[in-house]
């Protein structure tokens, strides 16, 4: 009997330790990817590179940028949602994905899949032409575009994306006929607009501003109410009397929804840390965006109403998908 109690008594001390809660646990501790959903060269990719090498092994692990295209965003948010939500897959995306493509282009995920991190701040879309064009303000460009309707053509970040819904529904109010050629992002609509393939580049003005500042784009129209410095010839929506239909382009970080609170409150820490710095800012204003930061439910609340409206737009314009499968 005293064998079989000492036996007992003994046998914690040489038993497998049990492993430690995951909440105890190190983290990260592996490489951390951030997923951008569109090719190289735009403002989303950018904005994810400056954050990437502001933080750098501040989380004790490197930070990967990897580049997943396709389907206006949709094909890397979809690999965002899929993904294990332990906090080593993030995605840093614009509002197409999230806000528009659930209604517009068959996206199979849903923005309840989206745990919301944070936005970094937001640009204009515009529509810009090339010095040649026949217009030097926004009131000739109606004119132009009115007195040669389906002539010109447009190009965006694809169909059924926020720019999309966004300026066809601007371009209805004001009776202009054009023809909308989509792209996958600046990175392909900027060459294709500067190689006379399409009349006007549309986007943000962080896409359009290289050809801004080589004096090779004229940016005529503004989808904020008001104007903005990179487009001094051109005019935003107020000076239409057609301020309810602003609509911008923003960007920031998402998670697939479960995320650990814990890993979660590490990685806004670090990431809205470095959006606050000097260089995070320096380089928005480089773009012609706007720094003006959203964190966690406040992000979460600005995406379910754009969500909404655009969905409502959606339905108006006769573009809405059901699910892919």
């Amino acid at each position: 009997m005293r064998r079989w109690l000492l036996s007992i008594a003994l046998a914690p001390l040489f038993a497998a330790p049990l492993p430690a809660p995951a909440a105890a646990q190190t983290f990260p501790e592996r490489p951390i990817r951030i997923i951008v959903p569109i090719n190289p060269g735009g403002g989303t990719d950018i904005f994810a590179r400056v954050l990437q090498e502001i933080v750098g092994n501040s989380l004790g692990q490197p930070i990967i940028v990897e580049n997943r295209p396709g389907a206006s965003g949709t094909i890397g948010t979809q690999y965002i949602v899929d993904s294990r939500p332990d906090g080593y897959t993030l995605g840093f995306i614009w509002n197409t994905p999230i806000t528009a493509a659930p209604h517009t282009l068959g996206a199979r995920y849903t923005i309840d899949q989206i745990a919301p991190v944070f936005t970094v701040g937001y640009s204009p879309f515009a529509l810009c032409a090339r010095p040649d064009f026949p217009a030097h303000s926004l009131p000739e460009m109606i004119a132009e575009i009115r007195s040669h309707p389906n002539t010109y053509t447009w190009g965006n970040e694809g169909l059924g994306g926020v720019m999309h819904l966004g300026v066809e529904r601007i371009l209805r109010r004001l009776n202009l006929d054009m023809t909308t050629v989509p792209f996958q992002g600046a990175g392909q609509t900027l060459p294709a607009f500067l190689g006379g393939h399409i009349t006007f580049y549309g986007g943000s003005i962080v896409g359009a501003m290289p050809a801004v500042r080589a004096n090779s784009a004229r940016c005529l129209l503004v989808t904020t109410a008001e104007g903005h410095p990179a487009a001094p010839e051109g005019a935003g929506l107020e000076s239409l009397g057609l301020s309810e239909m602003a609509v911008t382009i923003w960007w920031g970080m998402i998670a697939p929804q479960g995320i650990p609170a814990d890993r979660l409150a590490r990685l806004t820490e670090a990431f809205t840390a470095a959006l606050r710095t000097p260089k995070f800012r320096e380089a928005m204003d480089a773009q012609g965006a706007t720094l003006a930061p959203l964190i966690g439910d406040d992000m979460g609340r600005a995406m379910q109403a754009e969500y909404t409206a655009l969905g409502e737009v959606a339905r108006d314009l006769g573009l809405t998908r059901a699910p892919g499968r």
